[in-house]
């Protein structure tokens, strides 16, 4: 519940036990005066005063509570948004790379990084044994990875 529903509850409570106070007294007043033969000088008087005014106190209390919460603000939520920074993809280096070499980085930085051997293999116009020592060479100069998916590879550049 919101805190505003909450007081306005609180404050219906206390208004609902004010009223009960209030008639118990009047119940209380007209037993004594009927029971009591010393009027209001009778000790039952002082004692029914007493308690009503107590009981208030306490139910005045309750309504403070309530009036407290209806003024309240509400907690606010704080939601705390992730943000990625973008990765920049560093410039990579060609010099000292064979012509096939500098052309399957191209291929990956075209591809956004990521191809499946295969494709790659056949954008070269190179075999099957020429791409996996190519793969190698590039995995050894921490320049592309290869991994394995189902029954194919996918090459990955890596930034």
């Amino acid at each position: 519940m919101k805190n505003k529903n909450v007081g306005f509850f609180i404050v219906g409570i206390s208004a609902v036990i004010g009223l009960i106070i209030l008639l118990f007294n009047m119940g209380l007043k007209n037993i004594v005066d009927q029971a009591c033969d010393h009027g209001s000088s009778c000790v039952m008087h002082e004692t029914i005063t007493l308690q009503t005014s107590l009981s208030l106190v306490i139910a005045g209390l309750v309504f403070l509570i309530g009036i407290f919460f209806i003024f309240t603000k509400e907690n606010e939520r704080i939601i705390i948004k992730k943000v990625k920074e973008k990765v920049k993809k560093k410039k990579i280096d060609l010099t000292g790379f064979d012509s096939v070499e500098k052309k399957a980085i191209q291929i990956l930085q075209r591809e956004n990084g990521v191809i499946f051997q295969k494709t790659l293999m056949e954008e070269l116009g190179v075999g099957k044994v020429k791409m996996t020592r190519l793969i190698d060479k590039l995995e050894a100069k921490q320049l592309a990875e290869r991994k394995r998916r189902g029954m194919n590879n996918i090459v990955v550049l890596k930034n």
